[in-house]
């Protein structure tokens, strides 16, 4: 597998990984709540958008270190896989606290 295809898949990996950080502080910190009488909360969206960017800009480092030579240009470190990071982190920060925080029905009567 060449350099660029690892750095993609592994950035998929880490987008997963970005989305369950942002569920787990969202546990931690009590902003994840089912509880809407008082709207969204636009704090748990900046805290997980901070959280996957630092994830992000940490992996750029880690990932500059060990394969930085086998790249042809170093500069394609740093957008390869931006997408499907992005995509996969919003996707399943989504999903995740929608199954965490979604409304509890009542059982039927």
């Amino acid at each position: 597998m060449r350099p660029l295809e690892k750095i993609y898949w592994l950035r998929l990996a880490l987008g997963l990984f970005a989305a369950l950080v942002c569920i787990v502080y969202g546990l931690v910190t009590g902003s994840i709540t089912s509880d809407f009488s008082q709207g969204f909360v636009f704090g748990s969206f900046f805290n997980g958008t901070s959280i996957a960017l630092i994830i992000y800009l940490f992996s750029y480092y880690i990932i500059k270190a060990k394969l930085g030579a086998s790249v042809e240009k170093p500069q394609k470190i740093m957008t390869t896989g931006i997408g499907i990071y992005l995509l996969s982190w919003i996707v399943f920060w989504v999903l995740l606290y929608t199954i965490i925080a979604g409304p509890i029905s009542p059982p039927p009567a």
